[in-house]
């Protein structure tokens, strides 16, 4: 069933190391049903994720096609890496394939940082898309354009630790609120002498928790994890509407 005008509807899915998220989006990329969120499962195969995945998309309305945000890497909609879930999840996992027969609409897969940042970046500049939950995600823009995704989650940082590590979400329950913040400003700097970016969007979970800012640092809503799926059905670069609502970074 196709929306008012024979305009499709995209079921849009974010999958995250501790939750996985969907919502509908109309054809100009709105939310037009309320985000449901379930846990992901905690030995996460293929088969497990699609049941639950299953569970998810319940009791959302009819859709025409779906994007997925993977935290991995994604090449031509196959999985190629799963950090999150790499004792369980085989390498060069078709998983795009996999759900196109299970639900019978087609499927395309990116990253999950890059799904967001399809949302938040304003297609101007060097933009780098940061996501703070289980573990960190990046993304990187130039002039609106996603580039080949770098996995720097896995590149080490801080002595013997990489990013991931230092500040995901096992970090931040191990050494407390204040100690985290001060390893996210850290890596956050480090990523800003990498990249050299005009802008920074900090998006994710533990975003939220965030204590301070940084010169072109935006904080963006979650939700930009789900609206960025429209943008992998039109070959337009990223559109400000559907951009997240950014919230205000907290003052110095």
């Amino acid at each position: 069933m196709r929306s008012r005008g024979g305009r499709p509807r995209t079921l849009s899915i974010d999958i995250g190391g501790s939750g996985l998220k969907a919502s509908i989006l109309d054809a100009r990329g709105r939310m037009t049903a309320p985000r449901r969120r379930i846990p992901t499962p905690a030995r996460c195969t293929p088969a497990t994720l699609m049941r639950a995945l299953d569970e998810l998309i319940a009791g959302l309305p009819a859709f025409d096609r779906v994007s997925v945000g993977f935290p991995g890497v994604v090449r031509d909609n196959v999985i190629i890496t799963a950090p999150r879930f790499q004792k369980h999840f085989p390498v060069r996992f078709p998983l795009a394939r996999a759900l196109r027969r299970r639900w019978g609409k087609p499927v395309r897969i990116v990253n999950d940082a890059d799904m967001q940042g399809l949302a938040a970046a304003r297609g101007k500049g060097l933009e780098l898309v940061v996501t703070l939950g289980t573990g960190i995600g990046t993304a990187l823009f130039l002039d609106g354009t996603l580039l080949p995704h770098l996995e720097l989650a896995m590149h080490p940082c801080l002595g013997a630790r990489t990013y991931d590590n230092a500040v995901g979400d096992a970090a931040l329950q191990r050494i407390g609120r204040r100690a985290w913040n001060a390893r996210a400003k850290r890596a956050l700097e480090m990523l800003r002498t990498i990249v050299n970016y005009d802008r920074l969007y900090v998006g994710g979970g533990n975003a939220k928790k965030l204590t301070f800012t940084l010169p072109h640092m935006r904080r963006v809503s979650n939700r930009a994890g789900i609206l960025g799926g429209i943008a992998l059905w039109t070959p337009l670069k990223p559109r400000r509407h559907v951009a997240a609502r950014t919230a205000r970074s907290p003052r110095r």
